[in-house]
């Protein structure tokens, strides 16, 4: 320690506090804090991103194999294969840190899956 660092009072404020709250939050600020909470953190965020994509790739499997069943087409192996390949990537967007650009693939390429089934195979 130097010698000005031993010349400042003990009582001095921290910077960043207001001298009059002497450290206690106001309740403006505590809900404030409670309604920033509510937000998802990052790591919520991207396990909730690869969750809802391990979902939808589970579900396309099983529509997969249900349509083979009913209908083996190529066409039907493409469009479901495509929406199989589509939510690995997005899992791999997600652990990667990309969650807004995952969703928004994942939402649209499922979207385009199904439509794709309902107009291109009958």
């Amino acid at each position: 320690m130097s010698t000005s660092d031993q010349d400042q009072s003990v009582d001095t404020p921290i910077a960043g506090l207001d001298s009059d709250t002497n450290g206690t939050e106001t309740d403006a600020e505590v809900e404030e804090a409670e309604a920033g909470d509510r937000r998802l953190t990052p790591r919520q965020a991207r396990r909730l991103r690869i969750v809802l994509s391990s979902v939808g790739m589970a579900a396309m499997a099983v529509v997969l194999a249900l349509r083979i069943a009913s209908r083996s087409s190529v066409l039907v192996v493409g469009v479901y294969g495509l929406a199989l390949i589509l939510c690995g990537i997005v899992i791999e967007l997600s652990r990667n840190g990309r969650t807004r650009l995952g969703s928004w693939l994942l939402a649209v390429g499922l979207v385009a899956a199904i439509g794709s089934d309902w107009l291109l195979i009958p």
